[in-house]
């Protein structure tokens, strides 16, 4: 049986590592902010467009895991910025394409790596099994934090350490 001071330790223990990798995360962000003068969402949206092609938001929102919403704004940065264009798709006038610039291509092409170079080492020595569980586990973290699926009200009757 787990008592409720075990509990709390282990969800302070899960909160502490994961402020940990938002920490790291955020001043990677910050460094590459300061190098290409883009933010990493930007970034990632530019990358879904290089390796999707001609896209439109659904798409590029599907693939990089943003609302809509989100995907629209970074987009209209990008293109008052000259790294994206939008056209309308040719065969349905009523679907809007964003695609690369050459000042988009020349602007990835420039960019730091958006993980840190020593962590990206360090995860590349570990083994591809080491890394798939790695990224399974993440990935399930990131689910479990879905805030689209989780009622952000505490259920009737809640203890705030109960895990059952």
């Amino acid at each position: 049986m787990i008592t409720d001071q075990q509990k709390r330790r282990e969800f302070l223990d899960v909160l502490v590592a994961l402020r940990q990798i938002i920490r790291a995360t955020d001043l990677h962000s910050k460094h590459v902010m300061k190098v290409c003068g883009l933010t990493v969402p930007q970034l990632v949206v530019l990358l879904a467009i290089e390796e999707l092609g001609a896209v439109t938001v659904k798409e590029i929102s599907r693939h990089v895991s943003l609302s809509q919403a989100t995907v629209t704004t970074i987009l209209n940065r990008l293109e008052d910025r000259g790294f994206i264009e939008r056209a309308r798709n040719a065969d349905d006038k009523r679907v809007v394409n964003s695609r690369l610039t050459d000042k988009g291509l020349a602007v990835l092409s420039d960019t730091p790596p958006l993980m840190d170079g020593e962590f990206m080492q360090r995860y590349e020595m570990l083994d591809m099994n080491e890394r798939s569980r790695i990224l399974t586990s993440l990935q399930h973290v990131a689910r479990l934090m879905d805030t689209e699926e989780v009622d952000p009200r505490p259920p009737t009757g809640y203890d705030r350490f109960s895990v059952d």
